[in-house]
């Protein structure tokens, strides 16, 4: 990862400074219901505040595919950070329009105000540079705090950093050097714990990480297709057999570059996916017709343990099981609960990332004690499949 500057680095008193975050929160009866996205990106906001910026936020807020649509506006966002920053936002009823002009130069130093949704214009997604120039128009300087939405070349996370002086807002700072430490410069030994459904959807990251870590520990329903592409019977398990071959070739070019991939050594099966259901520990040879494998078994997690234990540096995406229903979280619990430990004891860096991750490690109890969790989705995703992230890219020096 190439340098980057920071917030630390400008003079940003008496500046207009544009900060792109993602205040595309979860609602219910018009007011944010999940504040989470809000609290942390309220730090860059406070920060450039303190030191007498004026502060203009872009965000975008759910899809309105180009069109003004009411119930998408961001003003209610902007309450909500209003109260997050115990000051006043003002908010401007459009992006680039009068509103939006009047409410910019009205600000004083150490004002905060919020623009209506960028994606109310079809030119953001196009990441059209005429639209980024007009953005631009309004700030002296560009802060982007949005890593979850780098991936994608919009108008408002690629395009305008060209046009202004560019830096990482705290939020994205912290994700950089978090993912950074975690694969870029790592202390070895380095482990990957995937997890999943599907081989199909993962393949790119596992090919990245085969390059990169020394073991990649498989868990979830893809561990089913490696079984089955080494010969083991997976009875009525999700497998997806069609993906055989590449599994073997996933084996093959990760021993290649001296990474080993490790699977299950014995399972816990079911007849049916409910909760509570009559369940039994198998070996990978023991999985009858009639049932399914749902989750690793004490002998799989005994190993993983002791591979943790040995690990300087752990990246995770995906659960080892079927975690939203008990029993079968077993395997995913005890494997998250080790990994916190060994964080909390200062002996591993650990960094997780993913929808389904971030909801299994919270469902564990162990998401306070990971070194790093990134709620980015997408953009972590395909960071650990080794792509370039455009809104990453517009930062770098």
């Amino acid at each position: 990862m190439s340098t980057f500057k920071t917030i630390d680095n400008l003079d940003v008193a008496g500046k207009r400074v544009l900060v792109r975050s993602d205040l595309n929160v979860p609602m219910h009866d018009g007011k944010p219901s999940d504040t989470t996205r809000i609290d942390r990106s309220a730090e860059t906001i406070r920060d450039l505040a303190a030191k007498g910026a004026k502060v203009i936020i872009l965000s975008h807020f759910d899809r309105p595919k180009g069109k003004v649509v009411p119930e998408m506006s961001l003003k209610p966002v902007a309450e909500a950070m209003a109260s997050a920053l115990g000051r006043a936002v003002t908010f401007a009823t459009d992006t680039i329009g009068d509103s939006a002009k009047a409410v910019v130069a009205a600000m004083k130093d150490g004002d905060v105000a919020m623009l209506e949704n960028v994606r109310f214009h079809a030119e953001e997604e196009k990441n059209d540079p005429e639209f980024a120039k007009k953005l631009a128009q309004l700030g002296d300087i560009y802060v982007n705090d949005a890593f979850s939405t780098a991936h994608r070349a919009h108008a408002s996370t690629e395009a305008l950093a060209r046009h202004l002086p560019a830096a990482a807002g705290r939020l994205m700072q912290a994700e950089l050097e978090a993912l950074g430490n975690a694969l870029e410069k790592p202390q070895k030994p380095v482990a990957a714990v995937v997890g999943g459904a599907k081989v199909s959807t993962k393949m790119e990251v596992l090919g990245n990480l085969s390059k990169k870590v020394d073991m990649i520990i498989i868990g979830g329903g893809m561990a089913n297709t490696f079984l089955f592409a080494q010969g083991h019977d997976v009875g009525k398990s999700l497998c997806e057999k069609d993906m055989a071959a590449e599994a073997l070739k996933i084996i093959a070019d990760a021993a290649a570059n001296g990474c080993e991939i490790v699977l299950p050594v014995d399972l816990v099966v079911a007849a049916e996916f409910a909760a509570g259901a009559a369940n039994k520990v198998v070996g990978i040879d023991g999985i009858p017709a009639d049932m399914m494998a749902l989750d690793v078994g004490p002998a799989t997690i005994a190993d993983v343990e002791k591979r943790l234990a040995r690990c300087k540096t752990l990246v995770w995406n995906g659960p080892f099981g079927a975690f939203e229903i008990a029993p079968f979280d077993k395997g995913t619990n005890a494997a998250a609960q080790a990994a916190a430990r060994l964080t909390r004891e200062g002996k591993l860096l650990s960094v997780a990332g993913g929808g389904d991750t971030v909801a299994a490690l919270a469902h564990a109890g162990a998401a306070d004690d990971f070194s790093y969790i990134s709620t980015a989705g997408g953009a972590f995703l395909e960071w650990i499949e080794g792509k370039t992230l455009p809104g990453v890219a517009a930062l770098e020096g």
